[in-house]
């Protein structure tokens, strides 16, 4: 049975289980939200994430979802508005490096399995959320935020060109959106995560990546993912109501 739309907001996250993505739904939970959030498969690490979601007095509920199948994307939705009837805000958080690779050696597969996980998911969650926020719609307005990354800017780690295109793709978008959705209530943002403690260094070395590149940052130090999440935490919610189609830097000054 459906709940009524009065009470918390709600947000839907994806990738919500591990890393930026934990710390956002964790964020978002502090700061008095309910929360739907997607993994694709590490069962543990969700419900871990969701005890401390309910561990802060609020509700959590999990989806098993690759981002990249847009009818798992589908039942995501489906499972926030079966749990509490509506919908405040929608965090774009999912991605994939897609692994190292010279421009020279990915194949069609390669580039097709991360624009789809990276950017074509983006687009299948705005048009599911938008379809429930839109004022024009007989929704009741809300936020989007956009994970892109500081790689959109400096092209990232060396052969990742794939990934730093990937997440130029939506800086553009999120400007295009702010202009597009505004006349349904919608703001639109995205934040861009610099050097970053989690694990999406692995593939370069992990943490000796880090430790190495970190003291290079302008700020002398990496990122955490609770940093990232503050920022997109505010975006989500009203404190941040005049900013709309603004893609932030949260990467100590690199």
């Amino acid at each position: 049975m459906t709940v009524q739309v009065e009470g918390a907001p709600v947000a839907v996250v994806t990738g919500g289980s591990r890393g930026i993505g934990a710390a956002v739904v964790l964020a978002l939970a502090r700061q008095g939200w309910d929360l739907c959030f997607s993994y694709v498969s590490n069962v543990a690490a969700a419900e871990s994430t969701a005890a401390q979601v309910r561990d802060l007095g609020r509700r959590a509920v999990t989806v098993q979802a690759d981002v990249a199948d847009r009818a798992a994307l589908a039942r995501l939705f489906a499972a926030a508005d079966q749990a509490y009837g509506r919908l405040d805000a929608l965090v774009n958080n999912a991605g994939i490096v897609g692994g190292v690779h010279s421009i020279l050696d990915a194949d069609d597969a390669h580039l097709t399995s991360l624009f789809r996980t990276n950017v074509l998911s983006q687009f299948f969650c705005v048009q599911e959320a938008a379809r429930r926020m839109s004022t024009q719609r007989g929704g009741r307005g809300g936020s989007i935020v956009n994970l892109s990354s500081a790689a959109a800017r400096h092209g990232g780690m060396p052969n990742e060109a794939h990934y730093a295109a990937s997440k130029g793709a939506i800086d553009s978008f999120t400007v295009a959106l702010a202009k597009e959705l505004a006349p349904h209530g919608l703001r639109v943002n995205a934040v861009r995560p610099g050097l970053i403690r989690t694990d999406i260094h692995d593939a370069h070395g992990g943490q000796e990546l880090v430790d190495r590149i970190g003291p290079t940052v302008p700020i002398g130090r990496a990122g955490t993912a609770e940093e990232v999440a503050e920022v997109v935490a505010f975006l989500a919610g009203p404190l941040s109501g005049y900013m709309h189609g603004a893609v932030v830097d949260v990467s100590g000054g690199r």
